[in-house]
């Protein structure tokens, strides 16, 4: 694969990376088959792995740590702390209190002494940026951290969080961890703009939509995907934005057809065509799905590809503004003027 510079740390990543949400019991519980897989993605190429603590409750750290014996140097490892470890309200978020002691276990789980890049999972409305940042510089000073970023943070909460690291000459942001694809994409009107103005790599995610992309679901589909990890108003089929969903794949998957493409790889080629995007996100269950993720890492759509994709779905449009990870706590009814 040829590699890409992360923003501007000078570190080379591949443009597909191996996202680890589904090894353990929220997707691939079988220990053997998972390391099997992870293999299988370093020895094509891939060279950057991103997890998060709260993956199945730690496990996923734990799969990426035991696939890693002998192997740890030649990774990029990136994971994520924020979200609830338990009931506990203090196990959860960026305060400094909470990173120093997660940090730590996410160190265990992953059988290493330290972190590539350490990544907030989401941007708390309660706690000062300069909190969380203050904490990641004392774990990169410390050596437990080499590079710190951000996930699902907006235009002007990335602005925000780079003001503060250059005020209060903090660690900065190094990387943007947003959501991706043909169905949705407005991180191009903001997102993208701002951290390629801050030389920041961007590591999308989802770039399948939640499955919508792979060919699973089409309009001759038998009902909705039900699953606790299926948000409902994102995959409800009666809904009218996603019905909006369902016609643009199937104009899609003509499209790439007629390409003389999979659906999944025109999909994932779409997202690292893009200037601002470093590195797509793969997460695959099985290694039959990395296999289809994997030939679309070394191709380029032609422009009639892309104009054709633009007509389907506009730059800059989400089709199903629940598919989004922005404006949840913006648009809150404690938030509204009236």
């Amino acid at each position: 694969m040829q590699h890409r510079t992360l923003g501007r740390t000078g570190v080379s990543v591949s443009p597909l990376c191996l996202g680890a949400m589904m090894f353990g019991p929220w997707g691939n519980d079988d220990r053997t088959d998972a390391t099997r897989i992870i293999h299988r993605a370093l020895d094509s190429g891939i060279n950057v792995i991103d997890t998060a603590d709260v993956y199945s409750g730690g496990i996923s750290e734990e799969i990426v740590g035991d696939a890693l014996a002998g192997r740890r140097d030649d990774v990029v490892l990136a994971t994520k702390f924020f979200m609830p470890m338990s009931e506990d309200p203090n196990q959860r978020g960026g305060s400094r209190r909470w990173i120093i002691r997660e940090v730590e276990s996410s160190l265990r789980r992953l059988k290493t002494d330290h972190i590539d890049l350490y990544q907030v999972h989401r941007p708390s409305p309660d706690t000062d940026v300069e909190e969380t940042l203050g904490a990641l510089t004392d774990l990169v000073r410390q050596g437990k951290v080499r590079y710190v970023g951000s996930s699902s943070y907006s235009g002007s909460q990335i602005v925000e969080a780079q003001w503060v690291s250059r005020e209060r000459h903090l660690e900065r942001f190094v990387t943007e961890q947003p959501p991706y694809s043909i169905l949705v994409r407005g991180i191009e009107q903001d997102v993208l703009p701002t951290t390629l103005r801050h030389g920041m790599g961007t590591l999308t995610y989802s770039p399948l939509s939640g499955g919508w992309l792979s060919g699973r679901w089409r309009k001759d589909s038998a009902g909705s995907p039900t699953s606790s990890a299926r948000p409902a108003a994102r995959f409800d089929m009666s809904s009218p934005a996603n019905q909006r969903k369902l016609d643009a794949v199937e104009e899609l998957a003509q499209l790439a057809e007629q390409a003389g493409l999979s659906l999944i790889e025109m999909a994932i080629a779409f997202v690292l065509h893009h200037p601002g995007v470093t590195s797509a996100i793969v997460g695959p269950r099985t290694m039959e799905q990395l296999e289809s993720y994997l030939p679309a890492a070394e191709l380029t759509l032609s422009t009639d590809v892309l104009d054709r994709i633009d007509e389907i779905v506009a730059p800059g449009v989400t089709l199903n503004p629940d598919d989004n990870s922005y404006g949840t706590t913006e648009l809150a009814p404690a938030a509204r003027r009236r």
